[in-house]
This record gives C-alpha cells, sequence and structure tokens, in this order.
C-alpha cells in the first residue's frame, strides 16, 4: 500500500511538472513584440529660451508582452516628457529613463533608439515689424488701385532671437486682385519665413484694398487733330 501511495505521489509530481512546463512553452509563445513611437514633450522651458533644435522628436521602443497587454498599451497617449527647467543656451544632452514609461502589466521594453536627445537651445527676442501685403494681378481694365491698408499695419514678433532680429518686415500670404473693379478685403496669414519666429498676438490681419477709375481721355476737336498733322 505504501509503495502505491509513493508511485501515485510521483506520477503526481511528474504531471505537475510537465503541466507547468507546457504552461511555460504556451505561454512563450503568446509573447509578442511591437515597436511604438512615444512623442517627446519638453516641460519647463525657461520663459528666455527658445528650442530651435532637437534630435529626435520621439523615442522608439520596441515592446515585449502578450497580445491582450498591446491592447492595452494605447501609445497614442504616451508621452516622454523631459523636464529642462534650467536650461542655458546653447546644445544640452538627456539622457532617457524609459522607466517613467507607463506600462500595462505583463509587458517590458527590450529595446529602445535614440538612448539620448540632444537638445539646442537660443535666448528668445522680439521685436515689431512692418506688414507687407503680397499682390498678384492687376485690376480690370481702366481701374488702378489707389490705397492698400492694413490693420493692423505692423505686429510684434517673438522666437528664436537670431531670426526675429533678421526680419525688418512679414509678408502676407498671396491676395488676388486680378480684375477688380470694387474695394476688395481680406483676412491674410502672415508668411514668418521661419518655424522659429511666432506672433506675439495671435489676431487677424485684415488687408483692404481700394480701385478708382481711370478719367477716361478727352477726344481731340478737328482743329487739335489738324495742329497734330501739321
Amino acid at each position: 500500500m505504501a509503495s502505491r501511495r509513493a508511485s501515485n505521489f510521483w506520477f503526481g509530481l511528474l504531471a505537475l511538472v510537465v503541466a507547468t512546463f507546457l504552461w511555460f512553452l504556451a505561454h512563450r509563445s503568446s509573447m509578442i513584440e511591437r515597436g511604438y513611437d512615444i512623442p517627446v514633450v519638453f516641460k519647463g522651458v525657461p520663459e528666455n529660451l527658445v528650442i530651435t533644435d532637437q534630435s529626435a522628436d520621439v523615442v522608439n521602443i520596441q515592446v515585449q508582452g502578450s497580445r491582450a497587454a498591446h491592447r492595452n498599451f494605447f501609445a497614442t497617449k504616451t508621452e516622454y516628457g523631459i523636464d529642462v527647467a534650467g536650461a542655458k543656451p546653447g546644445p544640452a544632452l538627456y539622457e532617457l529613463d524609459l522607466s517613467r514609461i507607463e506600462l500595462p502589466r505583463g509587458t517590458q521594453i527590450v529595446s529602445r533608439s535614440p538612448a539620448s536627445i540632444e537638445v539646442e537651445f537660443e535666448r528668445r527676442g522680439r521685436k515689431s515689424v512692418q506688414i507687407r501685403p503680397d499682390l498678384e494681378g492687376e485690376p480690370a481694365d481702366g481701374y488702378v488701385i489707389s490705397e492698400i491698408a492694413v490693420d493692423p499695419p505692423r505686429v510684434w514678433l517673438t522666437g528664436a532671437r537670431s531670426a526675429v532680429l533678421r526680419l525688418s518686415e512679414v509678408v502676407t500670404e498671396t491676395i488676388q486682385v486680378a480684375g477688380i473693379d470694387a474695394p476688395l478685403e481680406r483676412e491674410a496669414r502672415l508668411s514668418l519665413g521661419s518655424e522659429h519666429v511666432w506672433m506675439e498676438e495671435s489676431r487677424p490681419v485684415k488687408v483692404r484694398i481700394s480701385v478708382e477709375a481711370l478719367e477716361p481721355l478727352e477726344p481731340l476737336d478737328g482743329d487739335q487733330q489738324g495742329e497734330s498733322k501739321g
């Protein structure tokens, strides 16, 4: 009787080991890897600085986990924040700590790219410049443009100091005036010429164009025609 109990014990233990091994294999086979691009967001940028360049705007991570875990990982709602408070003008290097990325239970990051991000900071500048409308075309026959008014006539710009100080004026988007014979008013966007320059106040720019008719030429009378021929 004792030998039979011992035999059953060992058979049971063997069955448990086999079942555990099979479960482990099934679990391993259900693990998959997927890549995700996590947007990089800079926080705490000093008010006197502007970011003009960065070596990467996303961090690519390869995540290993079950299919269910991957379905629970909403990468579009995940971001990697970098605190740049205390930054100074010039380049700065920030090592990535991916332990701050929240992952679903049962997943892990197996690789990443890049390992660090280099950021270029520049002092912020501001300047008031004139707005010049960019007109294309000619009014209708017999009409000329008599006045062009821009509201506001000038705009305050801010951004990277080197880019701001280079500007003496900003130009509106192209406004078509071909064939007009009456006053025209348009809201126009500005072409600032640099992605590191912005308007301090985001307000619409209105361009008003007035036209007037040309005076018709008076026909010459007979004596004048004769004199002109003579």
